[in-house]
């Protein structure tokens, strides 16, 4: 049985079963959490300046990286 000759068969068969699992998935009933709050964002943290990292270091050269 060449499976290149199947190819086709065997594309719209798994195409179904994933079709057919994705919808018997997602009439699942998903738990509700409630109580959870997000946090609040105050007003100092959002004038708050953005973190930088400054990377000061030399480059390798070719020789350098050939060591390693």
């Amino acid at each position: 049985m060449n499976i290149a000759k199947n190819m086709e068969f065997i594309f719209v068969a798994a195409i179904i079963l994933v079709g057919g699992t994705s919808m018997a998935t997602a009439k699942a009933i998903r738990p509700v959490v409630r109580g959870i709050a997000p946090p609040a964002v105050t007003a100092q943290a959002a004038q708050a300046p953005m973190p930088v990292v400054v990377v000061s270091a030399k480059r390798l050269n070719a020789a350098e990286k050939a060591a390693l």
